[in-house]
């Protein structure tokens, strides 16, 4: 329950400080052309992120799972290991920004009575034509992270990311690698 509070409180402060630190002296972050909603819901496993608080906790086995609920809603359950080995989870919500791309989300995992006050940017900015990576940013680029079907992607697979993150003006060495369980 504590731990889960710590939670809410993290992504609030975090979901007001993005939302007033848009970079203004970059061009606007480009999102893919399209995005298929019923192909890119399932699990995913985080393979680099920029380092932030929120996630500050995670040692290893990071995953995001997205599911679309009876309502037509996307539920993302986020998903990791502490050092310990116990299991942190972190349920959220997911709503489509630009509903003539899908590329543009915002995600919440803060509720109070279930009125959701804070969200923060989801933007797809790139995606294997057969859903099996993808690569998140947001306009500030102060976060990012690059998502896969598998636990791992081959170093041309990163190369051809690495290059997608140069285009967008992210600097691909502020990503770290996250340690997967095999």
């Amino acid at each position: 329950m504590l731990k889960n509070i710590i939670l809410m409180i993290i992504s609030i402060l975090i979901s007001v400080q993005n939302s007033f630190s848009q970079n203004k002296d970059l061009p606007q972050l480009v999102t893919v052309s399209q995005v298929d909603l019923n192909k890119y819901i399932g699990l995913w496993y985080e393979i680099a992120k920029i380092p932030n608080s929120f996630q500050d906790q995670c040692a290893y086995g990071t995953t995001a799972e997205y599911k679309i609920d009876e309502d037509g809603d996307i539920i993302v359950i986020n998903s990791c290991y502490e050092k310990d080995g116990s299991p942190n989870v972190a349920d959220g919500l997911a709503k489509v920004v630009d509903k003539k791309t899908n590329s543009k989300l915002e995600v919440s995992f803060v509720s109070f009575f279930g009125i959701r006050p804070f969200w923060g940017d989801y933007w797809i900015i790139g995606l294997d034509k057969n859903y099996q990576w993808v690569v998140i940013g947001t306009p500030s680029r102060k976060y990012g992270w690059i998502l896969s079907r598998t636990t791992s992607l081959t170093d041309n697979t990163m190369e051809e990311i690495f290059s997608i993150l140069k285009s967008q003006y992210y600097n691909p060495s502020d990503f770290e690698l996250t340690m997967q369980k095999e």
